[in-house]
């Protein structure tokens, strides 16, 4: 499953299910889809996000090591969550409401 994030602010950003979720339940959001966050929510959804992926940082540092069955380089939850906080960063700057579907 694909989860794609969406506002009038900035582009759209698609996501495998599982770390979409996962991002979902550290915005404090249930992990209904389709959903969104109102435009008044946002910054308190993109707090949350932000101070949960730190947490996790401290938790678990950036892995340099590659998948031992793919030997691709492992990808962590942080810099997954990139592109999601720079969508609701713009949209808490432009007043937008977010929807994922």
């Amino acid at each position: 499953m694909l989860v794609t994030f969406k506002t009038d602010s900035y582009a759209d950003i698609t996501m495998f299910g599982e770390d979409a979720l996962t991002m979902l339940k550290m915005m404090g959001h249930s992990e209904t889809v389709p959903g969104a966050i109102l435009a008044a929510d946002v910054p308190q959804a993109l707090h949350w996000l932000t101070t949960a992926l730190n947490i996790q940082k401290e938790i678990s540092p950036p892995v340099e090591n590659k998948d031992e069955d793919t030997n691709e380089p492992v990808v962590s939850m942080i810099n997954r969550g990139l592109p999601l906080i720079e969508l609701l960063t713009a949209a808490a700057k432009a007043g937008c409401n977010v929807m994922w579907e």
